[in-house]
């Protein structure tokens, strides 16, 4: 592993439970080296750099709970809310991560770390409870703060919100370990970047334009959500973003409703900023970092099948903010895509109004908070 002494490095960790602990990652990644040419970073998934056989088996097993039974999955989040990780999580997590995580830093010699994910920030704090001496920061990637993240060990906390703050000041962390950054997004998202360019380069029209997200997960193909938006196909353009589910974006493509000039089908992408920007309206499900994206963005949001905890959490402040709402019923969807038809001013004063509250809210700079532990 090659380490470059003349430089300050920062490790951040993160876990494949959804994209957006990685998301963030990266984007933290981006920003500071962008910020400072003297910072070297590396951003590692923990379970898929240390056991890449075994953690795709986790992960998949954690989408099919998640997609498959999500009433058990929050029934679990709830149960264990203002718990930190149990004895046989601890314990798991000892046998799988400690002792290769502890080489892995030695060998890198890192002047911070930062975690995206409650299990590296376990971790890296028993590390710091046997004498590890490095700062550790953890970035909360959700609008609320689970148990799993609470750590004595953690030198600083970023997050979202002065509610997620308190929260964690009411089980025991102090004022002055926690700031409120807003969650990290790509600087590419708070660029604004020419519409008729990316209008040519993904081959789309001048149209109201609507970004579809969530099929990664498999939650766009077949639903009712889908099919009531496609009514619309003739007045609305849609850009369906399937991520790498290959199967979802086959099934899409032989539909006779999705074979249509206005309807785009897409897979992975990296351009997701240049789709919002285009874009709008986002319908998404409210993941804390597709949220954080389209809040950076400045672009209305309707959420859809929340999964019970997290998100349902981040639904309730982005609803509560005027940042976006529910899908209720299919009322919902006529509503918006009405008014982007037939009133799309009434739709560009809502995307002012969200960029106002934006740049009203109270955040630091989340680079400058992980370069004041550098030391």
């Amino acid at each position: 592993m090659d380490v470059s002494l003349d430089k300050k490095r920062v490790l951040i960790l993160s876990e494949g439970f959804g994209a957006g602990h990685t998301q963030a990652a990266h984007a933290l990644s981006v920003t500071l080296e962008q910020r400072c040419s003297n910072i070297e970073t590396r951003v590692l998934e923990l379970g898929t750099f240390l056991h890449p056989t075994i953690a795709p088996w986790i992960f998949q097993a954690y989408k099919k709970t998640v997609t498959s039974q999500p009433k058990l999955y929050g029934k679990l989040y709830r149960s264990q809310y203002k718990k930190s990780l149990n004895r046989w999580t601890q314990l798991a997590l000892h046998r799988i991560f400690y002792a290769q995580t502890a080489a892995l830093i030695q060998q890198w010699s890192p002047q911070a770390i930062v975690c995206t994910h409650p299990f590296p920030s376990a971790v890296v704090s028993r590390l710091k409870r046997a004498g590890l001496t490095t700062p550790l920061c953890t970035v909360i990637t959700d609008y609320d703060v689970h148990g799993t993240w609470v750590s004595g060990e953690v030198n600083k906390y970023l997050v979202s919100t002065e509610d997620v703050k308190n929260k964690l000041l009411g089980r025991g962390i102090p004022s002055a370990q926690v700031e409120i950054t807003g969650i990290p997004v790509h600087p590419s998202f708070r660029e604004a970047h020419d519409k008729s360019m990316i209008r040519q380069e993904f081959q789309l029209k001048a149209l109201p334009t609507v970004l579809v997200m969530g099929g990664g997960w498999g939650l766009i193909g077949g639903d009712s959500l889908s099919s009531h938006l496609v009514e619309w196909r003739d007045r609305v353009q849609f850009l369906f973003c399937l991520g790498s589910n290959e199967k979802a974006l086959h099934k899409l493509s032989m539909d006779p409703r999705y074979q249509h000039p206005n309807v785009k089908l897409l897979g992975f992408t990296k351009e997701i900023g240049k789709l919002m920007e285009v874009s709008d309206l986002l319908v998404t499900k409210p993941g804390g970092m597709t949220c954080s994206e389209g809040l950076a963005k400045a672009i209305p949001m309707l959420f859809y099948d929340p999964i019970p905890g997290q998100e349902e959490e981040n639904l309730h402040y982005f609803t509560l903010q005027g940042f976006g709402e529910p899908i209720r019923s299919a009322d919902t969807i006529k509503n918006w895509l009405s008014m982007l038809v037939d009133r799309y001013a009434d739709v560009e004063a809502r995307r002012a109004s969200i960029s106002r509250k934006q740049r009203s809210l109270p955040s630091t700079d989340c680079s400058m908070v992980i370069m004041s532990l550098l030391g």
